[in-house]
């Protein structure tokens, strides 16, 4: 019954930890998380970083992180980029590390879009803490440091590492963009008893576009205004689905949000709408950095008692050397659509 328990309570956490794969509320301050085809679209050098902490009421809440950089290489019209995530959650320290390299080609179609497609190849390491794990065999221990179990299911604990490769596509102009991401292509195995458990393919639908409320581009002294309306559409394996709908509205350099995250025309196992939260969000864009903030009210059968999320993101902006003088003109690509806007780089 013991070793019952102990792989169920494995399987519960590896159903709730690797049957999706975490995401952020501000999906596109995490650019290169959701589409490597997003690497180097700044035709500047950048940095970004996000945490999230998600349902901070429950005892050790899901914790997030993220950070990368990129850079556009316009002699090769290509962006790279590397990026590094941690994901920890529940009393047993259960932690994803992953680093990633990312490239993009970028391939100017019309005078007003550009195709970008990515590559991103990681390699990731998964597994518990076993020194936090306690179990019947070490009540009656002496020593309450001591660990141990006589369970051989336990002996099997270990860690996994992996590869993981995946790719994506974005198409853009400066007020409106469409792009598509595929991950773990390999469905790599994420066992840590030595089995087998593969993570399966995501898929990720998504688009915006930028309307300006100005009547167009005004002067660079004049303050300006402008809706962001945006989506983005995850698949993964046979039972996971999700829609992320909502607008941003811009007076610069404030921004203020508020999403829908669910499919309400979907019934879940009790007839009520599939949902999950009301997200607001908060962002202030300056001309080399942007800070956002956001709050995800919970609205599925989890409810408020779970504490919603948190999540806070900044990306920094710097430029590159100038380009040589022997950089073809016809190589220059046009802006990326970008939720602000910044002296001289729309016009």
């Amino acid at each position: 019954m013991r070793r019952i328990l102990v792989l169920g309570v494995l399987f519960l956490i590896v159903r709730a930890g690797f049957g999706q794969d975490f995401q952020f509320s501000q999906y596109y301050q995490a650019p290169l998380y959701l589409n490597p085809g997003f690497t180097g679209i700044t035709q500047q050098q950048r940095v970004s970083f996000n945490h999230r902490v998600q349902w901070p009421n429950l005892p050790k809440a899901f914790a997030t992180y993220a950070a990368s950089y990129d850079i556009f290489v316009d002699e090769l019209r290509s962006g790279f980029g590397v990026q590094l995530t941690a994901d920890k959650m529940g009393t047993a320290g259960w932690q994803t590390t992953n680093i990633n390299l990312l490239y993009s080609f970028k391939v100017k179609l019309t005078e007003k879009l550009v195709f970008s497609p990515g590559l991103v190849f990681g390699y990731g390491t998964n597994g518990i803490d076993r020194s936090k794990l306690r179990f019947g065999d070490g009540l009656n221990s002496p020593n309450e440091d001591v660990y141990y179990s006589n369970d051989p299911a336990e002996g099997r604990l270990g860690r996994q590492n992996y590869f993981d490769v995946g790719t994506g596509f974005l198409f853009y102009s400066r007020n409106i963009w469409l792009g598509a991401a595929f991950h773990h292509l390999n469905k790599p195995n994420l066992s840590v008893m030595g089995s087998e458990s593969r993570l399966p393919v995501k898929t990720t639908i998504h688009g915006g576009m930028r309307l300006s409320l100005n009547g167009g581009i005004k002067s660079r002294s004049e303050r300006m205004s402008y809706l962001t309306p945006s989506f983005i559409y995850r698949i993964q394996g046979a039972s996971f689905s999700q829609l992320d709908l909502g607008v941003n509205y811009h007076i610069d350099p404030v921004s203020v949000g508020v999403w829908y995250r669910g499919k309400p025309f979907q019934k879940s196992v009790i007839n009520s709408p599939t949902q999950d939260a009301i997200i607001l969000a908060l962002g202030m864009y300056f001309k080399s950095f942007n800070i956002g903030y956001s709050y995800d009210f919970t609205v599925s059968e989890l409810g408020t008692a779970s504490g919603g999320a948190h999540e806070i993101s900044l990306i920094y902006e710097f430029s590159s050397k100038p380009a040589g003088r022997n950089v073809k003109k016809k190589y220059k690509l046009i802006p990326c659509p970008t939720f602000n806007s910044k002296a001289g780089f729309w016009n």
